[in-house]
């Protein structure tokens, strides 16, 4: 019997008023209005859903990326100086548990995000340069088999989502 696999998308991709600076990140697809209406999606924003406030002071991650926050060697600090880790590691394990909850294997995290990006984050000095790597949700999810796509590959995520469902 074939699986309908639910799928982890950011908050604000879907239209909600979560991002930093209370704007959204609207993705305007239709494989991601298809699953809405078919009732597979599970929302999330980390920074939010781990106790931040909208709107809030931009953060990046200081020192590397998601995997380095994780094992304690970089923190994520937002733009007056405050180390906001705590928030963004509660957020990433309440990605994590949805995931488990819901059985899901494919996130659409929104990119360049020091939560969500996976493959670039901001390089930490507040200066609008992007390097490799990924954020805190992103490393942790994937750390734990999730495989996750940014809003610009919705295409290939839904190829793996064939897949999966097929297997």
């Amino acid at each position: 019997m074939k699986r309908v696999e639910k799928i982890l998308v950011s908050a604000c991709l879907l239209g909600k008023r979560v991002r930093y600076d209370g704007n959204t990140l609207t993705v305007l697809d239709q494989i991601i209005q298809d699953w809405q209406a078919e009732g597979r999606i599970v929302s999330v924003c980390p920074e939010v859903d781990g106790g931040m406030n909208t709107p809030r002071p931009p953060a990046e991650i200081s020192n590397g990326g998601g995997y380095r926050v994780l094992d304690g060697t970089a923190k994520v600090i937002d733009v007056e100086g405050t180390d906001v880790t705590n928030y963004f590691e509660e957020g990433a394990s309440i990605a994590l548990s949805l995931c488990k909850k819901h059985g899901i294997k494919v996130a659409i995290l929104s990119e360049s995000s020091p939560s969500c990006g996976s493959t670039t984050i901001y390089d930490g000095t507040f200066t609008g340069e992007k390097i490799q790597g990924e954020g805190v949700t992103a490393a942790l999810l994937k750390e734990n088999g999730i495989q996750v796509f940014s809003q610009h590959s919705i295409e290939a995520a839904a190829q793996t989502i064939l897949k999966l469902s097929q297997s």
